[in-house]
């Protein structure tokens, strides 16, 4: 039924309300609050549009939010998805039992970011989510892994994407083998090997971002192994000091069949040209790979050195389609040749370096 048809005739619009929800759905947060004010169709229709999605808001704002939600049932229906970020506050116990008022009410979401301070992210945050009747698909939050956090998740069978942000301590809370049955991407920040086997184990995780410690290369890889699928998509922050030859090595011996990989390399020692060309070898042994990040300290490479580099790395894995290195450019195979972007405006868009580095 038009939803129309439950407005007084003077209110209809000429326009279907799905016409309008398109039309709502262009203007900006601040122009539509001004068309919440115009009647009580546009202002149904607006709020619905409003509501549906609450991102980058500023802290004030999402405690207003909070309290709004909390004592309004439809607005609190419209919420599909919502992002809070106090990462840069503290919270009192009162607002957080606010926020589980909130949360409580919010019984369509479907995507849900909750990021608090360090001060904040203790397992004891996690009390927000007692009470929650809400069906997820995505989750994020810096919430440590506690009891309460994995109790929560147990609940919780359609989530597909879950990030967890927080300083997880090595024995964190065991999660149900029949928890998260859906789970293919799964992300953490700062966690043990030990945590990231807890959710890994069993479920088709075939997306991972994780942390490798020093020591620690070989059982935070192996973990890799325990998805009941193939991972496929790999992001590594690696605080190990060994060489990142090593590293690709081991990752390629466990998964040969990745399609991206994203390295982040902390340790402080810079990476030369030379070193950059003799990590070529260890790529051989992957048969998809297609994506490539290598992100570390580097020396100033020039765009040439790491035009030669992208060239040698496609010679040992010829599957390799982009490549992103220490620069921080983008190189793309385009028409057998590869090329650079580079986001400096005073920089010609695309430098053709193959030609040159293969003469």
């Amino acid at each position: 039924m038009n939803e129309d048809t439950t407005y007084p005739v003077s209110l209809r619009s000429v326009l279907p309300v799905e016409t309008l929800d398109l039309i709502f759905e262009c203007l900006s947060r601040d122009e539509l609050l001004g068309a919440l004010r115009t009647n009580s169709l546009f202002h149904r229709v607006g709020a619905r549009v409003l509501y549906r999605s609450l991102v980058d808001l500023q802290p004030v704002q999402a405690v207003y939010l909070a309290r709004t939600i909390a004592h309004n049932d439809l607005y609190a229906s419209y919420v599909r998805i919502i992002e809070f970020d106090w990462g840069r506050c503290t919270v009192t116990a009162n607002f957080l039992r606010l926020l589980n008022r909130a949360l409580r009410q919010l019984r369509f979401i479907l995507k849900l970011s909750l990021e608090f301070s360090t001060t904040d992210s203790t397992s004891h945050a996690a009390s927000v989510l007692n009470g929650c009747t809400f069906s997820l698909k995505s989750f994020s939050t810096s919430i440590r892994c506690g009891s309460t956090l994995v109790r929560f998740l147990e609940t919780q069978n359609n989530i597909t994407d879950l990030c967890l942000r927080g300083i997880n301590a090595i024995d964190a809370a065991p999660l149900s083998p029949a928890a998260l049955p859906h789970l293919s991407h799964f992300r953490t920040v700062l966690s043990w090997p030990t945590l990231t086997a807890n959710f890994i184990c069993n479920r088709p995780v075939e997306s991972v971002s994780m942390s490798v410690y020093p020591h620690e290369m070989c059982s935070a890889l192996n973990v890799l192994l325990l998805s009941s699928k193939p991972i496929r998509r790999l992001t590594i922050m690696s605080f190990d000091t060994a060489e990142p030859v090593s590293l690709l090595r081991e990752i390629a011996f466990r998964l040969p069949g990745l399609e991206a990989l994203h390295l982040v390399v902390l340790p402080t020692h810079l990476y030369t040209h030379d070193m950059l060309l003799g990590m070529g070898s260890s790529l051989s042994p992957f048969k998809c790979l297609k994506y490539l990040t290598f992100i570390a300290p580097g020396s100033g490479a020039s765009v040439d050195d790491e035009g030669m580099v992208a060239v040698t790395w496609h010679e040992a894995c010829p599957t390799l389609k982009t490549i992103i290195l220490p620069r921080g450019m983008v190189w793309a195979l385009t028409n057998g040749k590869w090329l650079c972007w580079d986001d400096d405006p005073s920089v010609p868009p695309y430098q053709d370096v193959t030609n040159e580095l293969c003469s």
